[in-house]
């Protein structure tokens, strides 16, 4: 049975018999299931139960008046919506006034008409059925717009990464290099969030942008040419000069898109990465000279991640390091060129970074 066809359940709350007995007998005559209760805490404690459709409320009542008894409706959650119609023999402007306060949706006065009684149930009942209809509708709406949004971020995530990826492929033999420092960088952020120094920098945004920001890091080498990208063995004074360049130019390139979008964070931390993710520990890196904690925690983490996935894969100008070999590597740049708990948290990350290694050929 739909919720349009079943019996409207109508909660009737009095200290007088009479009057539950016969408020039971014109309902009931007129389809409506009804439960009788002489108490407000009764009455609370069976809503609790099973909520009812909508409620008459007296006000004089003993232990607890309607007054109460509708605050404390309003107070559940789960209860708050249900529709209160105040019956009561006091009819001065105050009780009113007190009734709607109390979050009450209507006030009939004693003695009433039937007819009167029963078109303000109807009405109230009609209007929380179409309440509810409009809440069901934003909702599904609500889902539609979410599924859309989702699907046009994921294109466009997609889009970045393809570009991202283009821009990878001039460095020979990376491989996917891009999708393990992902996954490199995901592990290091949730890894650190638990730490009290970073919980309230690692959000679920922030791993979450981590991730897709991180395939930006080495998107200024799309500037860099190929005579010194590609060269075997090492480059010269000049041509390194030249090739660390694309920390600056990859943030610059992506500063332009922060102008159109100043509130994107993803952009924002794809300008941290891709700058600062060559910057050391102890200040001696580029392109910025930046030392400690001023280098941002997002080119902090790639920097660790950038070095354990260049030492355990094979480049033009160099043999692959075993996993153990590249962890003893990093753990001594603690300090020096890595952040010490980023360090710290690679380490007991070991595993899930020799995984991806693997995995992610």
């Amino acid at each position: 049975m739909s919720s349009s066809d079943r019996k409207k359940d109508i909660m009737v709350v009095d200290d007088q018999p009479v009057n539950l007995r016969l408020m039971e007998t014109m309902l009931g005559q007129q389809g409506y299931s009804v439960r009788s209760f002489p108490r407000g805490r009764q009455a609370l404690a069976a809503a609790t139960q099973t909520p009812p459709d909508l409620i008459l409320l007296d006000i004089s009542m003993p232990e607890m008046d309607g007054f109460e008894v509708c605050r404390r409706l309003r107070s559940e959650a789960s209860l708050a919506a249900i529709p209160v119609i105040f019956l009561s023999g006091l009819d001065g402007e105050e009780d009113k006034l007190s009734a709607f306060e109390s979050g009450g949706f209507d006030y009939v006065t004693k003695p009433f008409g039937f007819r009167e009684i029963t078109a303000r149930i109807e009405t109230q009942l009609r209007m929380r059925e179409l309440q509810a209809k409009v809440e069901t509708q934003n909702h599904e709406l609500e889902q539609i717009v979410e599924a859309q949004v989702r699907e046009i971020a994921e294109g466009q995530m997609a889009t970045i990464f393809a570009l991202a990826k283009l821009a990878d492929s001039r460095d020979h033999a990376t491989g996917r290099h891009l999708e393990r420092v992902q996954m490199l960088c995901r592990i290091l952020a949730m890894e650190l969030s638990p730490s009290p120094a970073y919980s309230h920098i690692i959000t679920a945004r922030f791993v979450q942008n981590i991730y897709h920001a991180s395939p930006l890091h080495d998107i200024g080498k799309v500037a860099i040419p190929d005579s010194i990208l590609s060269k075997r063995g090492k480059l010269t004074t000049q041509e390194y000069e030249v090739m660390k360049t694309h920390a600056a130019l990859g943030a610059e390139t992506l500063a332009l898109v922060l102008e159109r979008h100043p509130a994107n964070s993803f952009v924002r931390m794809g300008i941290e990465i891709a700058r600062s993710h060559h910057e050391r520990w102890d200040g001696t890196g580029y392109p910025d000279g930046l030392e400690g904690t001023d280098i941002p925690l997002s080119a902090r983490i790639m920097a660790v991640a950038d070095c354990y996935d260049a030492l355990v894969s094979e480049r033009c100008y160099k043999e692959a390091f075993p996993h153990e070999e590249s962890m003893e590597m990093i753990a001594r740049g603690s300090g020096h060129g890595f952040d010490p708990e980023v360090v710290r948290a690679a380490c007991h990350a070991g595993d899930a970074f020799r995984q991806v290694s693997d995995n992610l050929k």
